[in-house]
């Protein structure tokens, strides 16, 4: 009850912080206005999609099982105990949806290999499935007719087979195993893929995989586990560059890259000394933990500083986060020919300490409290709030910290609750608007971005989630056992294709008019039954203190004078009945 009380006291700090922060001042300082202009010639556009969450068929034509296999087959650990087993038949229906990729106007698609469909056993000479292989061959023939393949080697599906012998990613044999399957992936598809990925979004796969268990394998180990994961994910993104490097870049000509997620996070007050530096954690954190040992052959100082501290107050003789020796700096260190970006909303961030929690690990040991304005759009999913104008600091960042590299923007979208599914989805479009127009105004700052890559083109699969958050320009009726792809309004994301950007307001305003006059009225609800309503109430108060109480990293605020005897009470009853 103790910890309880401490928190409730919090709870009132932070009311009282934002009080004094006048009203989210510098929301309002820095929205932006909307830009109209276009991209320098040249620049890519393109949708993305991952193989566990679209491709479905986990069982056929030789695949091995994936860790996403195992962990979605357990009870309790996806909402509504979904699984990602048929998915969208993506492995059925490769030529409808390049022809989607068409009707976008898309020049290039980024989607990813299933390592399990095509080394079932995780060891090339005991055994290559040759189905596997001619299914990724005939998906890249067909995509070249009229989109650029961009090739992530790892979403996630890790062979089952990896976890139960070695551990996974907790275990340094993974380098060498990842690396011989890149290998095979260059050598089958290198001569017409040209952009490769080494990994797509670690952040999440270190954590969510190790630390929390939100994701697959599951496990909360807490402690070092998401750091040694981590580690090991950078060692093999470099020993897979050098090989490409070595082996296979004279011949073929590509690029190897990395795709890294991440949000922004700026002082709740930019004034505070304390609140600026929780800031620049909440980045270095995020994404410098992966980025900075790739440019600069460490991890940040800020990281290595407060894990430390961390460490010696547990009472560790060591710090949870790994060295780097010389010899591995070196190694590490500029192997990389592109930074894929992936970024969705925007924080503010303050400082807070984690003194009473029983279980140190990643999330504890930043120190900080995340907060979201009350005035951001929120299209159904708390987690994601509509902020174009973090992009573009995020993106100013990158061009500061890292030399300006060479950009590809590899994932950005919003989902929609699917309880409530609409054709006519001009959250979508406004979304997508605002975002790509942050990017577009970029290049003027400098900063080297040359692609987007907006997530996704099917409404799939969404992990724990199962299939009620989906991402998509194309709506999928999972209830028709032929899957029919339905086009959504944000499907007008072919206009910015076709004009490279934003000509002028007059033709954007005309967009947006013919985008919903597309959408069949008829077709808007495709949801049976009734659309749950959730109140402002239910969703950004008693789902933000109730299921975030126990790792709060993140309170939702809503307007202080009509909020902090409600947010008193809701808290009383749930510590009375938590008590």
């Amino acid at each position: 009850m103790k910890t309880y009380v401490l928190r409730l006291r919090y709870m009132l700090e932070l009311i009282a912080r934002l009080d004094t922060a006048e009203n989210f001042q510098w929301t309002k300082n820095n929205s932006g206005s909307f830009y109209y202009g276009t991209f320098p010639n040249g620049f890519l556009w393109g949708v993305g999609s991952s193989a566990y969450q679209t491709e479905g068929a986990w069982d056929k034509d030789g695949k091995g099982p994936s860790i996403w296999d195992a962990f979605t087959h357990k009870k309790a650990k996806v909402f509504r105990n979904e699984t990602g087993g048929s998915a969208c038949d993506g492995y059925y229906k490769v030529k409808d949806d390049i022809q989607l990729l068409k009707e976008l106007k898309a020049n290039h698609y980024l989607f990813s290999i299933s390592w399990p469909r095509i080394m079932p056993t995780e060891i090339k000479t005991e055994q290559v499935n040759e189905k596997g292989i001619q299914f990724y061959d005939d998906t890249i023939n067909s995509l070249l007719e009229n989109n650029i393949p961009v090739v992530s080697l790892y979403h996630w599906d890790l062979p089952q087979v990896l976890q139960e012998k070695y551990g996974s990613w907790q275990n340094i044999s993974m380098i060498y195993y990842f690396n011989d399957y890149a290998n095979l992936c260059f050598e089958k598809f290198g001569d017409r893929v040209k952009h490769w990925i080494t990994f797509s979004d670690p952040w999440a796969v270190a954590v969510k995989g190790y630390d929390t268990g939100e994701h697959a394998p599951g496990l909360k180990l807490g402690g070092c586990s998401a750091y040694k994961a981590a580690r090991h994910i950078i060692k093999a993104h470099a020993k897979v560059w050098r090989s490409y490097n070595d082996t296979w870049r004279s011949e073929q000509q590509g690029m190897v890259g990395i795709s890294l997620t991440s949000g922004w996070g700026g002082p709740i007050d930019p004034h505070s000394q304390r609140d600026k530096a929780a800031a620049e954690r909440y980045i270095q954190f995020h994404l410098g933990w992966l980025a900075n040992p790739i440019y600069k052959g460490d991890y940040p100082e800020v990281m290595k500083n407060n894990v430390g501290k961390k460490s010696a107050q547990q009472g560790l003789g060591t710090s949870k986060l790994p060295t780097f020796s010389v010899q591995e700096k070196t190694y590490i260190k500029g192997t990389l020919d592109f930074l894929g970006i992936g970024h969705f909303t925007t924080r503010y961030v303050l400082q807070k300490s984690f003194p009473f929690l029983q279980v140190p690990g990643y999330n504890t040991d930043y120190d900080l409290a995340e907060l979201v304005d009350p005035k951001w759009p929120a299209p159904g999913h708390l987690w994601l709030y509509s902020v174009p104008w973090g992009f573009r600091r995020l993106l100013n960042f990158i061009k500061t910290q890292y030399g300006n590299p060479l950009v590809y923007v590899t994932e950005n979208g919003v989902a929609e609750k699917v309880q409530c599914t609409q054709l006519c989805d001009e959250w979508g479009i406004e979304y997508l608007r605002g975002y790509i127009n942050e990017i577009l105004k970029a290049p003027n700052d400098g900063v080297n971005v040359k692609g987007y890559t907006a997530w996704a083109l099917l409404g799939k699969f969404e992990w724990n989630k199962g299939f009620s958050e989906r991402f998509r320009f194309y709506h999928i009726n999972f209830k028709n056992k032929n899957k029919p792809r339905h086009p959504k309004a944000s499907a007008d994301y072919k206009k910015i294709i076709s004009a490279n950007g934003f000509p002028n307001p007059r033709e954007v305003d005309n967009w947006y008019g013919e985008a919903m006059d597309s959408c069949s009225t008829t077709h808007q609800h495709l949801a049976t039954g009734n659309c749950a309503f959730c109140s402002v109430l239910e969703k950004h108060i008693i789902y933000s203190l109730m299921a975030h109480m126990e790792t709060v990293t993140e309170i939702v605020l809503p307007t202080v004078s009509h909020c902090i005897l409600i947010s008193i009470v809701l808290l009383i009853f749930y510590l009375q009945n938590h008590s």
